[in-house]
């Protein structure tokens, strides 16, 4: 490789450690479920989920703010359309997450479905039945478990239906566990038909959120369909690569472990917010590096969750981002191909921050 070339690979690497850096400074304050279970991630996988985690994070929190301009949909499509337009915001997500969609070829209908499930709760979408909760689950959390599987490497879509029902699981983790703080923010996530047949008017409710038996049966039902959901997902886990098992399982194991304190509290979700602890986690990710490693096949056959296809639908199994299964030679020039692809991504950027006029023109 001639001398320059490698001179503009090492700094455009330099910029996404910077970059890396800010995203991992957010993630530790704003996700620490996946901060934690990222942790036994390999550094290159790591990295990258880092970037893309960053990313949402800051998108979450664009749309919570109460003071965001009516547009904040249309700003955060435009910030989009730069990232695959290789040309993203001065941000440090933004450009992070650029170098990761390129590298691992992810379809821009992920990162657009993610967007709808936001502007889904700005417009104050209504959620009458689970189909329509698993609707929403499929954009705000199967989006992302797509995502990860492709940087890890996997494209067969018999994974990644797996993998969008672990991101669905969570979702509704977090909404059983969410009850009370969504509801005082003027939200309500839990299927609104369930909470009729147990004698509850959905929009009374809100107005005046309190616990009750009732309730608690409506929550309950929902932790028994996120279990679902998790049982489902481990006839995945064995098809990832082998060092990224542990992690996926952490992540599994954690969140089931929220809906279990949402259950020690007696479903009351309304007054309190279950919490995993730190020392609680510690344990879970140590029985995560044992699952990973003896991580047996599934041969059961699981019908599909339709409002999670759309999703799988959208990635290409024969992608030359997938990791090449072939002989070692077959292996080697994938790998360099592979690098030649982000090598030439590295100068493009290279040229464009030395020389902005000529870029411009």
């Amino acid at each position: 490789m001639p001398q320059h070339s490698s001179v503009r690979a090492i700094t455009a690497e330099f910029g996404f450690q910077l970059d890396l850096r800010a995203c991992t400074e957010l993630m530790k304050d704003g996700s620490k479920s996946f901060f934690a279970a990222s942790k036994i991630l390999p550094s290159n996988i790591r990295n990258s989920a880092t970037a893309l985690y960053a990313f949402c994070r800051l998108l979450d929190d664009l749309v919570d703010d109460q003071a965001a301009s009516n547009d904040v949909i249309t700003q955060i499509q435009d910030r989009l359309n730069c990232i695959y337009q290789q040309d993203p915001i001065d941000v440090p997500a933004d450009r992070a997450l650029a170098l990761v969609v390129e590298r691992f070829g992810v379809p821009k209908v992920l990162l657009e479905a993610l967007i709808e499930g936001f502007q889904w709760d700005r417009d104050g979408r209504r959620y009458e039945t689970l189909e329509d909760l698993n609707a929403y689950g499929a954009r705000v959390a199967s989006s992302v478990g797509v995502m990860m599987t492709l940087i890890m490497g996997v494209r067969d879509p018999v994974v990644l239906q797996r993998a969008c029902e672990l991101g669905l699981a969570m979702q509704l983790t977090n909404i059983a566990r969410d009850v009370g703080e969504d509801a005082r923010n003027g939200r309500l996530y839990l299927p609104r038909s369930w909470m009729r047949e147990v004698g509850i008017d959905p929009d009374a409710w809100l107005q005046n959120p309190v616990f009750s038996e009732a309730l608690g049966s409506v929550v309950s039902r929902l932790l028994k369909t996120a279990d679902a959901m998790y049982q489902r997902s481990i006839n995945g886990v064995a098809d990832l690569p082998r060092n990224c098992r542990a992690a996926i399982s952490a992540a599994r194991l954690i969140y089931c472990q929220i809906g279990r304190e949402v259950e020690r509290r007696g479903m009351n979700s309304v007054n309190h917010r279950a919490v995993v602890s730190f020392s609680r986690k510690m344990l879970l990710m140590g029985q995560a590096l044992t699952a990973g490693i003896y991580s047996p096949k599934s041969q059961k056959s699981l019908e599909p969750i339709a409002e999670l296809q759309f999703l799988v639908a959208a990635v290409l199994p024969n992608d030359p981002h997938a990791h090449y299964e072939g002989s070692i030679e077959d292996r080697m020039i994938w790998v360099i191909n592979l690098m030649e692809r982000v090598e030439q991504r590295r100068i493009k950027n290279y040229d464009a921050f030395m020389q902005p006029e000529k870029a411009a023109a």
